[in-house]
């Protein structure tokens, strides 16, 4: 079964679900198998997270499995403190998780894909009734 990660644009952010999704894997506990989601505020915010330099991060980490930021750095040939900013970032909005390994920070992808609900038209949240 493919692990995805919903996300859809909401006027108010709920990372409630994700959250919950997230704690249980981290206690070892079965999760529901019913899609995880993330909610993001705007379509500002929606760009910001999803730009390309953080995509590359979350393929990299994907593809390779790095075992600390440092490797990811090395692995995308970028400067360790600017891929920790990112890495830091997508952390935040629950897209990865961080393990502790000794005294390096593993970033883990535990989902396959990225499902996106993307409101256009009068139905975005970005646009306010006339």
């Amino acid at each position: 079964m493919t692990r995805t990660l919903h996300v859809r644009i909401n006027s108010s952010s709920d990372r409630s679900d994700l959250e919950d999704t997230l704690a249980a894997l981290d206690a070892g506990e079965s999760v529901d198998p019913k899609p995880s989601t993330l909610s993001v505020e705007d379509l500002e915010t929606f760009g910001r997270i999803f730009r390309p330099v953080n995509l590359e991060l979350l393929e990299a980490i994907a593809d390779h499995e790095p075992s600390s930021i440092r490797e990811l750095a090395r692995i995308v040939d970028r400067h360790p403190p600017e891929v920790t900013e990112n890495v830091t970032e997508l952390a935040d909005y629950g897209l990865i998780e961080l393990e502790q390994h000794g005294r390096a920070k593993r970033p883990v992808v535990w989902y396959e894909e990225i499902d996106i609900d993307l409101p256009i038209g009068q139905h975005s949240p970005d646009v306010a009734p006339a």
